[in-house]
């Protein structure tokens, strides 16, 4: 799948990059009104002309003359590897069961291939369902590194609900497999049942009393695969269980934390749909050593 160059018009949005003061102040202003921004605080209007004019990619989504999302990508370099780094895409609310934040990735990936390069990288947050179905299930990307604590300790949270753990994405995306999720193609919803169903829980939850799910336990995986259950909408566990969000932090990070050591990794996200209740999962697959970093 390719995006056309320059104005990209899908279902009523045109996506570009920024180019006018008033366009990068609009974005500014948009990262500010996203609670989900706090961590990463964001990007100064002056800062994103800067990237835009040397190397990075500062594009937008525009609804007529309103800007509907942006995302901004800065060139990374880890010694070995020249890549893309995203380090936010944000979606106005009324916007965010669009395709948008799809869509721009489709257009930064046009804009990365064109320079050259084959990779982009971003990391979010391992407990938003929304966020793992968007960069494993839609677009392909293979998560292969979990970061605690990796903006800092908010001093002020006391209830540790911006803990800001976090989940590497790799995003190859010149490969075959990163096609074909472009294009549309991977397991069913049948199959998807069935390999979870038939591979073993790391995280255990239980049905609390405001009718969210919450862990209770976490188990090692063992066998040919996992599965690792995080909360299919985060936004109610802030509103409704906020006393939990510690509790599942904890338990996603401990669950990781044992799942790298034995050597499973990421492959797909999955959403079931089971007695009408609606289920987040991460699946992994048995892969080889992790390699060990720093």
């Amino acid at each position: 799948m390719t995006a056309a160059h320059g104005e990209d018009r899908v279902r009523g949005f045109r996506f570009r990059r920024l180019e006018k003061p008033e366009e990068f102040r609009q974005a500014e202003d948009l990262q500010r009104s996203i609670s989900d921004v706090e961590s990463t605080a964001a990007v100064p209007a002056s800062l994103q002309r800067v990237l835009q004019d040397n190397g990075g990619v500062v594009a937008g989504a525009f609804a007529d003359i309103y800007l509907a999302g942006c995302c901004v990508a800065t060139l990374g370099w880890d010694g070995t590897t020249l890549y893309y780094y995203a380090h936010l895409t944000v979606v106005r609310p009324e916007y965010q069961n669009h395709h948008v934040g799809y869509r721009l990735a489709a257009f930064l990936r046009d804009e990365v291939l064109r320079q050259g390069l084959d990779e982009v990288r971003w990391a979010f947050d391992p407990l938003s369902s929304r966020a793992a179905w968007l960069s494993v299930r839609k677009l392909g990307g293979s998560p292969d590194r979990y970061f605690t604590h990796y903006y800092g300790q908010p001093p002020d949270d006391a209830g540790g609900g911006l803990e800001t753990d976090r989940l590497r994405v790799r995003w190859e995306i010149a490969t075959p497999s990163v096609e074909q999720r472009l294009a549309g193609v991977g397991p069913t919803r049948d199959q998807a049942l069935q390999r979870w169903r038939t591979s073993g829980a790391i995280v255990e939850t239980e049905t609390g009393e405001s009718g969210l799910r919450l862990p209770t336990a976490v188990s090692e995986p063992s066998g040919a695969s996992a599965h690792l259950e995080v909360p299919f909408d985060l936004q109610s566990i802030r509103e409704h269980e906020p006393a939990s969000l510690r509790r599942w932090r904890h338990a996603v990070r401990d669950a990781f934390r044992a799942a790298q050591d034995l050597g499973y990794v990421v492959d797909d996200f999955a959403v079931i749909t089971e007695e009408h209740e609606r289920r987040g999962f991460y699946l992994l697959a048995k892969g080889p050593p992790p390699e060990s970093s720093p």
